[in-house]
């Protein structure tokens, strides 16, 4: 592949942000970007001093940095980038799970490509034009890498939506749900047609917390999914579970996951049900729980909806504290990337107080560790999640 290529000139002073490895230039701190979305942008201050390199997005994001060395971008850097992250999971991911995500994009400083195996598959999902102009490159370069932790088949995920398509760019698609490991415990995801490339891989950590704290809990699993926190409870020893997902398809999904982890079905209910609606319905119904989880999609997804999902948030919150028993526990999930950590914590805090509940808060912890994070960038650590307890 030859790219197009062009030279950017920076109108803004980000020489120190961008070398402390920031992987996102904004249109309106460079000059005019006259190239096609994947294009390679050479980005040079105003003295014209090379200053960084990367892709050109076509959005907001004018250009996605991929090195701040006078390099090319392409194939090699790209191989260099996928094996340093290979290495990084090798240390960092148990051998009882073998569902984990390789590239987390701007995390493993290839911003635009997000890859994730599920055992002998493997989903690469891209986000944004830049990054999809480099498909078939990133696709070459994974099946040289990927066979070697035991891969077969690269799926390739483009499009959100009525678009959104996936497409199997060597092997062979799955043609249904698929079982994978997570800490020994069983999942049932499905790859082509599921959320995200499948699974929520990053909520790994929280599954492990439920599983370790639901022993004897009556449990409450919302927007729940194919029902990874319900299995993680039932296999924790919960009494009793109930799994809450709006979409019937999902709903299957975590009925069939809760069998195969065999467990014993007359401690499951599951309700293919609006979350707001079933909340109301228990509220009339004095129903108690010992544990509420809630991890819902994102009610951020853009800056300025980020006063609505706050008020989003208190409202969700005060209406799981309303079902909790005396001592209950609620883990509160948001994986708004608008949210931060301090307001999310705030929307929890200001719910108990309308609700008149005194709360401990107990931990605080986000994605694992094959979801780094850039320090140069806090907005990639967009999972937050939060244990509180009800001490009266």
């Amino acid at each position: 592949m030859q790219p197009e290529t062009v030279t950017v000139r920076l109108r803004k002073s980000l020489d120190r942000v961008i070398a402390q490895g920031h992987p996102w230039i904004y249109a309106n701190a460079l000059e005019p970007v006259r190239a096609t979305p994947g294009a390679v942008a050479t980005i040079v201050d105003e003295r014209g001093r090379f200053v960084a390199r990367g892709l050109v997005d076509g959005s907001v994001i004018a250009v996605r940095t991929f090195t701040t060395r006078d390099e090319p971008v392409g194939a090699a850097l790209f191989e260099a980038r996928v094996r340093r992250a290979v290495e990084l999971r090798r240390r960092m991911v148990s051998d009882d799970t073998n569902a984990w995500r390789l590239l987390h994009g701007e995390g493993d400083r290839l911003p635009g490509f997000v890859c994730d195996v599920y055992d002998a598959y493997a989903v690469l999902s891209l986000d944004g034009a830049g990054a999809e102009a480099w498909k078939t490159v990133m696709a070459d370069v994974l099946r040289a890498v990927l066979p070697e932790l035991g891969v077969s088949t690269l799926l390739v995920k483009t499009g959100r939506g009525e678009s959104r398509r996936v497409e199997a760019v060597w092997g062979e698609a799955p043609t249904a749900p698929l079982t994978v490991r997570e800490h020994g415990m069983a999942l049932r995801g499905d790859l082509v047609r599921g959320q995200k490339t499948g699974l929520f891989l990053d909520q790994r950590v929280s599954r492990a917390k439920v599983r370790a704290m639901a022993k004897g809990l009556r449990v409450l699993n919302l927007y729940a999914y194919t029902g990874g926190f319900s299995v993680a409870a039932g296999l924790g020893g919960a009494k009793a579970v109930t799994t809450v997902d709006v979409a019937p398809g999902a709903i299957e999904l975590a009925r069939e996951t809760w069998a195969a982890n065999g467990l014993d079905e007359a401690l499951h209910t599951a309700h293919a049900a609006d979350v707001p609606a079933f909340l109301a319905s228990e509220a009339r119904r004095g129903a108690r729980y010992d544990l509420v989880i809630a991890d819902p999609p994102s009610f951020a997804p853009r800056e300025d909806l980020l006063d609505a999902a706050l008020r989003s948030y208190r409202t969700l919150h005060g209406s799981c504290l309303a079902l909790l028993a005396p001592g209950g526990w609620y883990l509160a999930g948001s994986c708004s990337s608008h949210v931060d950590r301090a307001a999310f914590t705030e929307t929890v805090a200001e719910a108990a107080m309308r609700a008149k509940r005194v709360i401990q808060l107990v931990d605080r912890w986000g994605a694992p560790a094959d979801h780094p994070v850039l320090a140069a960038s806090p907005e990639g650590e967009y999972l937050k999640n939060l244990l509180a307890r009800v001490v009266e």
